[in-house]
């Protein structure tokens, strides 16, 4: 079989089943279910013999491991613990390095996964438990010792450390430490000695030994019932502490450069279930995105051809020519429906990212954090779900940082200690809403005022007359910091003019609502699709112009006389409220007559609204978005350009630019 005929469809699967065990990795660890233990060993079992008949053998060996893991868990002879947990999020980044890897061209030997594997391979029992010395305790701890200790704690036990010293005079040893150890089997339960067991009954020790004791009792109750024992000197008894293995040593190894990948190869066996499984048939075919682009790129220019060919039908005017034309238009219009939703995906490609992210930053920073998510199933263009992921990154990191509070400073403000994040997304139109709202501090709005008057950005009076949102909204302005600390994660303020140019970049908008102690919302507004759009073309001069749809509230006929000034600037009366005027023809340098009345197009962004000032109307037209290119980049208020039905370009009006 050749394998490299096979790639994209592994390469797809994989993704399914890392995303389904990260899913039911976080339900395994909120509520214990078993239903997810067998979902992550059968993504595990799938994902393991796909990589094996592919020959990517280090993806093999580390499912293996996963699946050798869970399979004790699944069984009942093992339970899962913290440190199984994170361990096996460790290792599905290491296994999505991989995969990424191979869809480089690589073979998915990027990745040191000797750590993880002997990871799993202590708590499976395999190997050697690796060492951890505890300061001031004979005591090394491995996997299994501190999953007994953390289930004892849920039970509530409590682990103890007891040094005991026996008299100088003693004479039978061994003797008088099995009488302190009857004795503490009374009162809980004897979990490791040092020296061991063996060794005390053989009087291989001097005159102490300490005892690792698991017990319900008080200190105090454990060292006045050991002392009792005939011929003890003295007893120590501390509470136990420790860090084992499989946080630090293995996340140290984790990180590690790259090494060689153990050579270990699934057997025949073990592959067998899932060996045809690259070529099975499904209901749904899966179509590369290369192929849509093509389709897509040769649908536009087919668009551009209908605009000629209703030019010409309108210049002929002959009923029959237009009656075709007509039906073109409408069959081309439930094409481009088509094509369009080709493109489309669930907004979840995105989302799925962000569990095992927020669980990341959250223990990173010592916080609580809930995450609920609603309408990924909402979908959006494919060149849009590309581009939004990073904004929506920093958008959710600045609300766990800096939003979201400590569980303790949360509890003195009588919230709960774990904080709620939510993400949603739903259709409004024909646009998709993002919203990223938590329940933390709030954005204070009164060290922004200050910051913005100290900065020079208002003035007393504009500070005055703006709303509390108005202000926050200030946060996206370049550099605009109002953190105490810079932290690594992240600052509310710091790199957030990025986020809003790159979301108004994809023709989106981005607003806030916040409540000092209540929290603060985000809302990103973005177009389905940015490769086909609907426009109102317009006239400056002799030049044509688009301003996209999605952006105009209403156009309208404006007099002379009703052109009033208010700070300066030409507004106009628009139902109660003044909005400044923008001409066109004076943005661009245009030569054009003037009018004692002209069209203005009404255009908003978020709250705020902008007449713009046209010679004429045209008409509304489906256009397609062509990129200026990096000569023509960065041209102020132009997104892009399009080619009209008479061959001419329509340069297209950002209207983000016109604020």
């Amino acid at each position: 079989m050749d394998v490299n005929e096979y790639l994209g469809l592994f390469l797809d699967e994989a993704q399914e089943h890392i995303q389904s065990v990260n899913t039911q990795l976080l339900k395994l660890e909120q509520s214990g279910s078993m239903d997810a233990v067998q979902e992550i060993f059968r993504s595990a079992h799938t994902l393991k013999g796909m990589a094996a008949t592919m020959g990517y053998e280090s993806v093999a060996n580390l499912t293996h491991e996963m699946e050798s893991a869970l399979d004790l868990v699944r069984g009942g002879k093992k339970a899962s613990n913290q440190l199984l947990l994170d361990t096996m999020f460790t290792a599905m980044e290491q296994i999505e390095e991989m995969i990424a890897h191979i869809e480089g061209g690589g073979n998915g030997t990027n990745v040191d996964v000797s750590a993880t594997v002997k990871a799993f391979q202590i708590f499976i029992g395999h190997g050697e438990p690796e060492a951890v010395e505890v300061v001031d305790s004979p005591f090394t701890v491995d996997l299994y010792t501190d999953s007994v200790i953390e289930q004892a704690k849920q039970t509530g036990f409590e682990a103890f450390r007891l040094h005991v010293k026996l008299s100088d005079a003693v004479v039978l040893k061994a003797a008088r430490a099995y009488m302190v150890f009857d004795r503490l089997q009374e009162l809980g339960e004897v979990v490791r000695t040092v020296p061991d067991t063996e060794a005390i009954e053989q009087e291989q020790f001097d005159l102490s030994f300490d005892v690792l004791f698991l017990s319900q009792e008080s200190a105090e109750v454990i060292e006045h019932a050991v002392s009792q024992v005939s011929e003890v000197d003295r007893v120590e008894v501390h509470v136990f502490t420790t860090e084992s293995i499989g946080e630090p040593e293995v996340a140290a190894s984790v990180e590690a450069s790259i090494a060689p990948v153990v050579n270990a190869v699934p057997t025949l066996q073990e592959t067998d279930e899932v060996k045809e499984q690259p070529v099975a048939q499904a209901k749904t075919i899966r179509v590369n995105l290369e192929r849509i682009d093509r389709l897509m790129n040769l649908f536009e220019e087919f668009i551009i051809d209908r605009g000629r060919l209703e030019r010409l039908a309108d210049e002929v005017g002959q009923p029959e020519l237009n009656e075709t034309v007509e039906k073109i238009k409408r069959g081309t219009n439930e094409l481009q429906s088509l094509v369009l939703t080709l493109r489309m995906m669930p907004i979840e490609q995105v989302f799925n990212r962000f569990p095992r992210m927020v669980r990341s930053v959250a223990k990173d920073i010592q916080k609580k954090v809930q995450l609920d998510i609603s309408g990924a199933e909402t979908e959006l263009d494919r060149t849009v779900i590309d581009e939004i992921g990073d904004p929506l990154v920093h958008l959710i990191r600045n609300a766990i940082d800096h939003g979201i509070e400590r569980p303790d400073v949360r509890v003195q403000s009588g919230k709960p200690e774990q904080g709620r994040l939510s993400l949603r997304a739903y259709h409004g139109g024909n646009r998709v809403f993002i919203e990223i709202e938590d329940d933390g501090a709030g954005i204070n709005v009164d060290k922004v005022r200050a910051k913005a008057l100290e900065r020079g950005v208002l003035t007393v009076e504009e500070a005055a007359s703006m709303t509390d949102n108005e202000l926050a909204m200030l946060i996206f302005a370049p550099g605009f910091s109002t953190a105490d600390v810079v932290t690594d994660l992240s600052g509310r303020g710091v790199g957030l003019d990025v986020v809003k140019n790159k979301i108004e970049s994809l023709g989106g908008v981005v607003s806030l609502e916040t409540a000092v102690g209540q929290g603060t919302k985000f809302q990103v507004s973005l177009p389905l699709t940015l490769s086909i759009i609907s426009a109102m073309l317009v006239m400056a001069g002799e030049e044509t112009y688009a301003i996209p749809l999605s952006s105009i509230l209403e156009t309208t006929l404006l007099d002379e006389a009703d052109i009033l000034t208010a700070h300066r600037e030409r507004v106009f009366d628009f139902r109660g409220q003044l909005v400044p005027l923008v001409y066109l023809k004076e943005m661009f340098g245009i030569e054009a007559e003037t009018k004692s009345q002209f069209p203005v197009v009404v255009v908003r962004k978020g709250n705020k609204l902008v007449g713009v000032v046209v010679n004429d109307l045209i008409g509304q037209q489906e256009i397609v978005m062509k990129p200026l290119g990096s000569y023509l980049e960065g041209i102020p208020a132009i997104s892009g350009a399009t080619i009209l039905g008479d061959g001419r370009v329509a340069l297209i009006v950002d209207s983000n630019d016109l604020f």
